[in-house]
């Protein structure tokens, strides 16, 4: 029998940016998963943990936690929640070792989408066309807390018709930063321009992530300074075929 995954599906996917979503299921589905959705999920208490609410970002993560309990792989297409799961429940459950526990135990299930389908499916190849240029934008998260760098970029290097191009700041950061955005917008902004700068200079039409965050902050510069360039999930590239 096929493997069962949970699909943790995120806020702004759910409420932005749905055909992430549904790409991560195609894709997942073509290789032969059994995708479920828990319908009674909701988010992973990261704007309140960032922002100091420890209360509150513990009762969100409760409902995750119970939310998802029992469920073989859980695979989310964004390297921040993942890494809000993964990383910082240890933390914000620190006066309560029954839950510490258990969010250990969830932890281990808990995968970012290129992770899952590179060290769980262990494809690089998906099956995948998309004719056309891109370029590949690190978002914070995933780099820094998830190390992943290279594996969306295997991944994308296997997607036939398409060609990589690398920017010279990949790794600089976006400026959201979930509330820093809220909290700082003129460096926020000013820090999306920079970016938009180093995407425009690789001349590729598209620009690809593994975060709706970063996607949607990126769209909004993009758009602001009249830019011809589309943002697209990397499991919106990967879910294509010819």
């Amino acid at each position: 029998m096929p493997a069962r995954v949970s699909l943790f599906v995120t806020c702004l996917v759910d409420q932005l940016r749905p055909n992430v979503g549904i790409a991560v299921v195609e894709v997942l589905e073509r290789l032969g998963y059994r995708v479920d959705f828990p319908e009674a999920q909701t988010c992973c208490g990261q704007p309140a943990f960032n922002s100091g609410y420890r209360q509150e970002a513990r009762s969100v993560a409760r409902h995750l936690l119970d939310t998802f309990r029992g469920c073989d792989y859980i695979v989310a297409p964004s390297g921040s929640c993942t890494a809000m799961v993964t990383h910082h429940y240890h933390q914000l459950f620190a006066a309560d070792p029954a839950r510490q526990a258990e969010a250990t135990r969830l932890a281990g299930r808990v995968w970012e989408f290129s992770r899952f389908l590179l060290e769980v499916a262990r494809v690089e190849d998906v099956g995948a066309r998309f004719d056309g240029v891109v370029t590949y934008h690190d978002s914070c998260h995933a780099l820094r807390e998830l190390s992943i760098k290279e594996g969306p970029r295997r991944l994308l290097r296997r997607v036939r018709g398409l060609e990589l191009r690398e920017m010279e700041i990949a790794e600089e950061c976006c400026g959201f930063g979930g509330t820093f955005s809220v909290q700082f917008p003129e460096v926020s902004g000013g820090m999306a321009r920079t970016k938009i700068d180093s995407i425009l200079k690789t001349g590729a039409p598209t620009v690809v992530s593994i975060d709706a965050s970063c996607l949607m902050q990126l769209e909004g510069a993009l758009r602001r300074a009249g830019a011809p360039v589309r943002t697209l999930h990397l499991a919106e590239v990967l879910a294509r075929q010819g």
